[in-house]
């Protein structure tokens, strides 16, 4: 296979990082024009909690790949942050078509977990 040297980053992360609104209005107008929903994960690299979850944040986004996984540190894209109304980290949220759908506030893995499930139920999305 040919290639411009990508794949291995491709293959390490599915999470897309954010960091200004530039490129989080580029990846949640992709999102919405591909018809993919969008779960984001905001966090600091000060917050252990937050940087405790990036690993099983990875998982999900390996698990479920017709939904965009994007990382945001909300000290490097603080307006997106703001715009979203993030006020504790770690928050995870769901869009669809760049609406807001869900948002969860604290470390839970399962409660993430079921969020997404039902979302995925809701619209009839099958993952991968």
């Amino acid at each position: 296979m040919q290639g411009n040297g990508n794949e291995a980053q491709l293959m390490k992360s599915r999470v897309a990082r954010v960091n200004s609104k530039k490129s989080w209005d580029l990846f949640i107008t992709q999102a919405t024009n591909q018809g993919f929903p969008v779960v984001v994960h905001f966090t600091a690299a000060w917050c252990m909690p937050s940087v405790a979850m990036n690993h099983f944040f990875e998982e999900l986004a390996s698990t479920y790949q017709d939904i965009l996984f994007l990382s945001v540190d909300v000290d490097e894209a603080k307006v997106v942050a703001s715009k979203m109304e993030i006020k504790a980290m770690p928050t995870f949220i769901l869009m669809k078509e760049g609406a807001l759908v869900d948002k969860l506030v604290g470390a839970n893995p399962q409660a993430i977990r079921k969020m997404i499930n039902g979302f995925i139920h809701s619209v009839g999305l099958h993952k991968n």
